[in-house]
C-alpha cells in the first residue's frame, strides 16, 4: 500500500523553484554564456532531485513506528520528552541536502497538540540542535492510547519549516505532513517501553523503515 500524496515525482514546494530555475537556464541556453548556462542546467538538476517525493510502501505491522524522514539516525536514546514532560525514547533521523525532504506520520493518529519554537540554526546532525534550533513539535495520541511526539528541526541551512496540520487533525502512517528546505532532523519521542529497532548511522527512508515497536 502506498501513502496517498497527489504529487509522487516533485513535491509542490518545489514548483516554483524548479520553474524559475529551468527559466533562468533556458534563457542562457540562447546566448554565448555557455558556462553559466551550464551552471544553471546542473541548478535545475540539483533542484528537482532535493523535492523529488517518490510514493512509499506503509508497512502493515501494527505497532510499528515508522521513520518521518529520510536520512540517517543520529540518536537512539533514553530521553526526557521536553513536550509532553515525561522519560521516553528518543530516536532522531538526520537528512542532508541529497535526501528526500518530506517529513510524513510515523503512526496513525489524532493531533492533540502543536507548539512552534524560533531559535538559532546549528548543525542539525549535533544533538544540541533538538533544543536550540527551530522547531515545530506536534503530540500524536495513537488509536490504542500511546503517545508520540514528532518534532521537526531546522538545520544549519535550512530555514522554512512547513507544518500542514494542527490539533483535532487525524493522520495515518505514512501520511505526509511536512517539509524541511534542506538540511534538516526529525525527533521521534516514544513511550519509554518501545522497543527500538535502528541503531546509530543507519540509513532509513520515510515511511517504508521501521525505526520503533511500539509496546
Amino acid at each position: 500500500m502506498n501513502a496517498d500524496y497527489p504529487h509522487p515525482i516533485i513535491a509542490r514546494e518545489g514548483w516554483p523553484f524548479l520553474a524559475i530555475a529551468a527559466a533562468i537556464a533556458l534563457a542562457l541556453s540562447f546566448t554565448s554564456w555557455w558556462p553559466l548556462a551550464l551552471l544553471a542546467w546542473l541548478a535545475v538538476i540539483f533542484i528537482g532531485q532535493f523535492f523529488r517525493d517518490p510514493p512509499r510502501p506503509v508497512p502493515a505491522q501494527e505497532n510499528a513506528v515508522l521513520s518521518p524522514a529520510d536520512g540517517r539516525v543520529v540518536s537512539v536514546e533514553k530521553s526526557r520528552d521536553p513536550y509532553l514532560q515525561r522519560d521516553a525514547l528518543k530516536i532522531s533521523v538526520f537528512t542532508n541536502v541529497f535526501n528526500v525532504h518530506s517529513n510524513r506520520s510515523p503512526v496513525d493518529g489524532l493531533v492533540k497538540s502543536k507548539w512552534y519554537h524560533a531559535g538559532s540554526f546549528v548543525n542539525a546532525a549535533l544533538d544540541k540542535a533538538s533544543l536550540e534550533n527551530e522547531r515545530n513539535a506536534l503530540h500524536i495520541a495513537t488509536h490504542d492510547g500511546a503517545d508520540v511526539t514528532c518534532v521537526q528541526v531546522a538545520g544549519l541551512i535550512a530555514r522554512r519549516i512547513l507544518c500542514y496540520v494542527g490539533p483535532a487533525d487525524a493522520l495515518a502512517r505514512g501520511q505526509r505532513y511536512g517539509f524541511i528546505r534542506f538540511g534538516s532532523r526529525v525527533d521521534v519521542y516514544l513511550p519509554a517501553g518501545s522497543r527500538p529497532k535502528v541503531a546509530v548511522g543507519d540509513v532509513v527512508h520515510a515511511t517504508s523503515s521501521i525505526i520503533a515497536e511500539l509496546a
